[in-house]
């Protein structure tokens, strides 16, 4: 698809975030759908794009749609996308509700478009690294995942929708659906979801996921760092060893064998972190509407982590571990 018009829905920080990276692998936003009150965002203050507040004649300006609206206003500008026959991109989660976001697939499989959602684990070199590694056998099978996404809070006013779980989906579906569709793409589909959360903290939640091939994965997600602390990590434990990640660590990604399969000198590929996952989604979005890649998450693996998301939080609420439903199976593409 050459000479492609590029539009993203909101102005925001990920909206800043998608058009550098747009920028960068030279498909430059063409249009912004902002809202009418909304001043021209300084960072497009030297762009030449066109602001709209109007999303039909939005919709009729671009070829691509960019979805990086409030939480809550995803699955309405998705629709609409479908409806207009536009491949999207739609930062995580897809919607609030599995039921809205089955609304949502439905129509962009009818308008026979593509849909991606924007995971952005499975773009992440350390996070690909390990899931490549396990792919290929280095740890064994997964047994024990322990996943963890240390931030502080997010800046939300009292009129924010940030501020508004019904809107934002609190951390669970903000923070921690990140580490739970990551989760899923190592240790198989999910069966039940237990989860703790610290109502007199900022937001701090613990979820314990049950795995159908008997994986178990601790996943911890905060936002009661001071500001600007932000920290990840992640352990995944198999029989032969174990391969680590810290944003902490100035290696980036560890692997730790048993002393009967001390081969730990051998190469687990390009481990370099220079590469901006931002981009590498974008260029993996473009191709498969051109044809010539394959997902490295599908809209139904993005379903499911809406799913485990509202499960996180139903178990939270009421102190019981939730089952899961199969949402079909998990992708098996290594990016």
């Amino acid at each position: 698809m050459s000479g492609r018009r590029v539009g993203i829905i909101g102005t925001g920080f990920m909206g800043e975030v998608h058009a550098a990276a747009w920028r960068a692998i030279g498909s430059p936003p063409t249009a912004i759908l902002a809202r009418s009150a909304t001043p021209r965002p300084a960072y497009l203050r030297d762009r030449e794009v066109d602001i709209y507040d109007d999303l039909q004649m939005f919709l009729a300006a671009v070829d691509i749609v960019d979805i990086c609206a409030p939480t809550h206003l995803h699955a309405g500008f998705a629709l609409a996308a479908a409806a207009a026959g536009k491949p999207a991109i739609c930062e995580k989660p897809l919607s609030l509700s599995v039921e809205e976001g089955l609304e949502v697939i439905r129509a962009f499989e009818e308008a026979g478009v593509h849909l991606h959602v924007g995971h952005i684990l499975r773009y992440s070199p350390d996070y690909t690294a390990a899931r490549q590694a396990v792919e290929a056998g280095r740890i064994g099978e997964p047994a024990v995942l322990r996943l963890s996404r240390l931030s502080f809070a997010p800046e939300r006013g009292e009129a924010s929708w940030f501020q508004d779980d019904s809107k934002s989906g609190g951390i669970a579906f903000d923070l921690m659906i990140h580490d739970l569709d990551y989760a899923r793409w190592i240790a198989g589909e999910v069966v039940s979801v237990f989860a703790k959360s610290a109502t007199n903290s900022r937001g701090h939640a613990i979820a314990i996921l049950k795995h159908s091939g008997g994986a178990i994965s601790h996943i911890e997600s905060s936002w009661s760092s001071p500001a600007p602390e932000f920290r990840t990590s992640f352990e995944i434990a198999g029989e032969h060893g174990v391969l680590g990640c810290s944003s902490a660590d100035t290696t980036p990604l560890a692997l730790r064998l048993h002393e009967e399969r001390n081969d730990s000198s051998t190469g687990l590929g390009d481990m370099s972190l220079a590469a901006n996952p931002f981009e590498l989604e974008l260029q993996n979005f473009l191709g498969v509407i051109d044809g010539t890649a394959r997902p490295a998450i599908t809209a139904r693996d993005a379903l499911a982590a809406v799913q485990l998301a509202a499960a996180v939080r139903q178990s939270a609420r009421t102190g019981q571990p939730v089952a899961i439903e199969s949402m079909g199976k998990v992708n098996t593409w290594s990016a």
